[in-house]
């Protein structure tokens, strides 16, 4: 999937995990799934469950210590051109949120850059609202979405 990072129109779009902190992530701190295509990985998602470590975003919006344990991040979602428009995105955020629930989650967060059009979209449409702006991952500009899960 880095060659599919390597073409996006800007670096600043997409924050890429190295593989260290996928596999670091996936074994201790969420989960990671992908959708194949004839054989071939054409997406993957992850779903961070933070802790009440620093990267526990809830802690910027204002979740209070006790709920910090009932955090999920939507993180990285990448999907292939050649798999794009067949609604992977929102497949995958009805994957994770449904999975988050289960873990008995109170609280799901994304980032995602201003001008990445279709995250956004796909975000807002899944109930997902703008809460602040700030800038992340190396100074690059991120919308800060939150959805509360009941």
């Amino acid at each position: 999937m880095v060659d599919v990072v390597s073409r996006l129109p800007s670096f600043a779009l997409f924050s890429m995990d190295s593989v260290d902190s996928l596999n670091t992530r996936v074994q201790d701190l969420g989960e990671i799934y992908g959708a194949y295509l004839r054989g071939g990985l054409v997406a993957y998602t992850v779903l961070a469950f933070p802790g009440v470590g620093s990267s526990n975003l809830g802690r910027e919006f204002g979740v209070p210590e006790s709920e910090l344990l009932r955090v999920a991040i939507l993180d990285a979602t990448v999907v292939h051109e050649s798999a794009r428009g067949q609604g992977l995105q929102r497949q995958f955020h009805e994957l994770r949120e449904d999975r988050a629930r289960a873990y008995g989650c109170l609280h799901l967060f994304s980032t995602v850059h201003p001008d990445n059009h279709v995250s956004r979209r796909n975000l807002e449409a899944a109930g997902f609202t703008v809460q602040f702006t700030r800038p992340m991952y190396e100074g690059h500009p991120r919308h800060c979405y939150a959805k509360r899960l009941i």
